[in-house]
């Protein structure tokens, strides 16, 4: 089925189910976060200021990480000019002249800001991209997140507050960004390289050194979405540039099936029930 969200106005992305199976979901250029109750209704959701949220993880306190999407203004836009100019206009924070700030903040259930961490980002191709995926550890000592589109895997230790080094920076000239980043149930860290030149590829990463235990190259550009699935065998995937949505198995890396959404460009969150 299909539900039309209110309050939102662009790309709804960000999903992600929590301890009461509400589905949570983010149009950052709107600045709305919003739930979706198991029945599929849209219920009442907390207000979390007029920044540019789009994912969130869940502390076993029950207290939220949300990843703040852009950071910057104008003058790191890149998107700006050239020839593939950005049709969409990044509306500025109310009162500021920036997208914001790139920063992961910690809420309680009700909305109370907690805390700030001032996450380093890189701002991927067009330079406004802050915060853009985040996972939390499994003891939930730090936060591991990206910047789409960046050469870098980074790491904050939110338990002290403290930027930590890259999980994994790759070489600039060798053409590898990441593009989305997940946690399996039991713990195995994953991401989707993206390389232009080369393709793009599911990685399954050693947790201490960062680097690639394994690599299954996908088919084709445009994988931006990543779900491990709950059975930790698979994954689901969605393609930003054609809309498919593929499901893989993480052993061989095939695609052992596949939806069409027929939309372009669309694709933006994928959680599994």
């Amino acid at each position: 089925g299909v539900l039309w969200t209110e309050n939102t106005t662009h790309l709804v992305g960000g999903l992600k189910f929590d301890s009461n199976n509400d589905l949570w979901a983010f149009d950052s250029q709107n600045c709305s976060a919003i739930k979706v109750n198991p029945s599929g209704e849209q219920i009442e959701q907390a207000d979390f200021g007029d920044r540019s949220f789009s994912n969130v993880n869940f502390l076993s306190n029950g207290e939220l990480l949300l990843g703040e999407h852009l950071t910057g203004d104008e003058s790191n836009n890149k998107a700006l000019q050239g020839p593939r100019k950005l049709g969409t206009v990044l509306p500025f924070m109310p009162g500021t002249e920036r997208y914001g700030d790139g920063n992961i903040y910690k809420y309680s259930q009700n909305g109370d800001h907690i805390e700030t961490f001032e996450t380093e980002t890189h701002g991927g191709m067009p330079g406004f991209l802050g915060v853009t995926s985040s996972a939390i550890t499994p003891d939930e000592s730090k936060i591991i997140y990206i910047s789409e589109l960046g050469n870098r895997i980074f790491q904050f230790d939110i338990e002290n507050n403290k930027q930590l080094d890259d999980l994994i920076a790759y070489e600039p000239d060798s053409g590898n960004m990441v593009i989305a980043i997940a946690f399996s149930n039991g713990g195995d860290f994953y991401s989707i390289k993206a390389n232009f030149r080369e393709g793009f590829s599911l990685c399954h990463h050693d947790l201490e050194s960062g680097s690639i235990l394994e690599e299954k190259v996908l088919p084709g550009p445009g994988w931006a979405t990543l779900c491990l699935c709950n059975d930790g065998q698979h994954a689901v995937l969605g393609n930003f540039f054609n809309g498919q949505i593929g499901k893989f198995e993480l052993a061989s890396g095939q695609m052992i099936a596949s939806a069409e959404t027929d939309v372009e460009r669309s694709v933006a969150g994928i959680a599994e029930y």
